[in-house]
């Protein structure tokens, strides 16, 4: 059986210049996201925008496995940094991703924890978190591994951002991550997660200056890993 990776985005600037190279593709629209089918780099590769957040994340990822069946997923984007080795264009790997907005410990639980499933951190595919490592340097990018904090909220205060470095480890945060590796896990698909760091202490008039530059460099990144896997 041929592999077939996956590739999801949240915008269009996260997914069109991976669209637009792609050759011999096919569009299939399911609750509202478009599936593209084809070959990228000469591998056959499916690519969608998902939209912002974890519930448009969770739909896609668990629309691309059961309509496309990928050998694996692969997470491309933005994030904020929470670590001081990240600076804005540097690329944060995700050894693992929590959801740091799940909240249950009005009831004793750790903050993260997934009910019913008993998880915190997802971890990423050691073999795919690798070759995404081999992917930076290739091109010559500073890349960090580390927990990819996940949440429904645009994280741009110092505090939030502190709370996050310090309760969960992680070296970002942004949006979608989180709940694409919890699709994964379930479905027991391995999946990756990069980001370029688009917002560092600059926050929000970082990411509005540097979004469509960082998106780029983790589309260039994801390409070298389509070569490469």
């Amino acid at each position: 059986m041929s592999k077939i990776i996956g590739i999801i985005g949240a915008m269009d600037i996260e997914v069109d210049s991976l669209v637009s190279s792609m050759t011999k593709k096919k569009a299939t629209e399911i609750s509202g996201i478009k599936f593209y089918q084809g070959k990228l780099c000469g591998k056959d590769v499916v690519v969608a925008k998902c939209g912002i957040g974890k519930v448009f994340a969770s739909i896609c990822a668990q629309t691309m496995i059961l309509k496309f069946n990928p050998t694996v997923i692969i997470n491309t984007g933005v994030a904020g940094t929470l670590d001081k080795d990240l600076h804005v264009l540097d690329i944060a790997i995700a050894g693992g991703v929590v959801q740091h907005d799940m909240d249950t410990s009005a009831l004793g639980d750790p903050v993260g924890l997934i009910s019913g499933i008993n998880i915190i951190e997802f971890k990423s595919n050691e073999s795919v978190v690798k070759t995404l490592k081999f992917a930076c340097e290739s091109v010559k990018s500073f890349s960090k591994v580390g927990i990819i904090a996940t949440g429904d909220k645009f994280i741009h205060e110092a505090q939030n951002k502190t709370w996050l470095k310090e309760h969960f480890n992680a070296i970002a945060c942004e949006m979608e991550g989180g709940a694409i590796g919890h699709t994964c896990y379930v479905n027991n698909v391995p999946f990756g997660i990069i980001r370029a760091i688009s917002d560092g202490e600059g926050a929000t008039m970082d990411y509005l200056t540097f979004s469509k530059q960082s998106a780029q460099k983790s589309i260039e990144i994801v390409k070298k890993f389509v070569e490469l896997y």
